[in-house]
């Protein structure tokens, strides 16, 4: 019984000590400006609305492509 204690205590042991490095290691991060989150955030979404946009038209322009030549 005394082993699964000690197993048990390790294993808290290390989950401790990695939390604090977690925490450590954010500490070190430079976070990004409001400003720089927004302006990236409004890129992405730009960015990504232009690729469904075109790979909406792709699809749209292939569908009827394909439409046309089964129903010949």
């Amino acid at each position: 019984m005394q082993i699964f204690f000690v197993k048990i205590s390790a294993s808290v042991s290390k989950i401790i000590n990695y939390l604090k490095e977690v925490r450590l290691e954010l500490s070190k991060v430079t976070w990004p400006k409001k400003e720089e989150t927004i302006k990236l955030t409004l890129t992405v979404v730009v960015f990504s609305a232009i690729v469904a946009g075109y790979v909406g038209l792709l699809d749209f322009a292939f569908t009827s492509i394909l439409t046309k030549i089964l129903t010949r």
